[in-house]
């Protein structure tokens, strides 16, 4: 397991070069730079700023720079903030993981749950109402959902705050402080929930469905087993199997799909910065918050094979 675990760490180096290539070539393709979105410069202070930006470098000698900054750590320096863009990352990531990761969890236990259940009441009522509102949430936009659900909870009732992560000049501290965040983040966490809860329910579903079918279940329940025993302990460890394949890319997505949600409700997050910087074309932020969910990617297809080993004893990771 150690020597798997070191030699799928050392290929994470090269596939991470091979990404920060890629991620480099397209944001350099794009039209346009910082310098470009601000009309009142004029030519000699646009060509200064070039020079002190390093933009007026050839694009190979500006990527192994980049690169070679990375590989060190240092993401470059934000134009548009004016201060290191690890710093900048540093201070507004981990609230972007603060609801990621609560609405992972959240995803994950309710797609488990429905999706046991209308696999073993399929084609009940219950089945019909998961399907119905499974395809309800897929549908809906997350700008449209989200501008919904501030009308309807923020406006209309009042029962939650439209935005932002605390009240506006807030002082509190403890745990004050904490349930004051929580409650800020209902409405962003019940977004994202229920733009990736759909589609990971009909998928635990169909593989309830195939593995309940199977003839270890049959002779499971021949013996004895309690149903609770026989749903939960053999036949969800199976179907889980496939649905494992999928974490890899579920926190990364979060991330990347939490861009217009953190915007529409003003959450101080990464998303929210690279909006921002997208604008104005601040490619050291837009190149380091990309890297980023490079890195996350790779590490949760690592974290999918280690808990491969997990859910199935069979798996030997060699």
């Amino acid at each position: 397991m150690k020597s798997y675990i070191v030699r799928r760490l050392l290929l994470m180096i090269p596939m991470l070069v091979g990404a920060s290539l890629l991620i480099f070539v397209v944001f350099a393709m794009t039209p346009g730079d910082f310098v470009d979105t601000n009309p009142k410069l004029t030519l000699e202070r646009a060509q200064e700023l070039r020079t002190l930006y390093g933009l007026d470098k050839p694009v190979l000698e500006r990527y192994f720079i980049w690169l070679g900054n990375l590989l060190t750590g240092n993401l470059g320096y934000s134009m548009q903030y004016q201060e290191p863009v690890s710093d900048l990352l540093g201070k507004f990531i981990w609230n972007s993981f603060l609801i990621a990761v609560v609405s992972m969890i959240l995803t994950w236990t309710i797609a488990l749950v429905v999706g046991v259940f209308s696999a073993v009441k399929q084609y009940s009522w219950f089945d019909g109402l998961v399907t119905l509102g499974v395809f309800a949430a897929m549908s809906f936009p997350s700008f449209f959902l989200g501008l919904l659900m501030i009308k309807i909870f923020a406006v209309d009732f009042g029962w939650l705050p439209p935005g932002g992560i605390t009240n506006t000049g807030s002082q509190t501290v403890g745990w004050a402080r904490v349930w004051e965040m929580a409650h800020h983040m209902i409405l962003p966490v019940t977004v994202l929930t229920l733009l990736s809860v759909g589609s990971l329910t009909r998928y635990f579903r169909t593989n309830m469905l195939e593995v309940i079918r199977r003839d270890f279940v049959r002779t499971a329940r021949a013996k004895g087993l309690k149903e609770r025993v026989v749903l939960f302990k053999h036949a969800l460890r199976n179907a889980l199997l496939p649905a494992i394949t999928l974490l890899g890319f579920e926190l990364p997505g979060l991330f990347a799909g939490a861009i217009i949600t953190e915007k529409i409700f003003h959450w101080p997050g990464a998303g929210y910065i690279y909006f921002g910087a997208l604008s104005v074309r601040d490619y050291p932020v837009l190149m380091g918050f990309t890297m980023f969910l490079a890195l996350l990617t790779v590490l949760g297809n690592l974290l999918a094979d280690l808990l491969y080993g997990v859910a199935d004893p069979r798996i030997r990771l060699k």
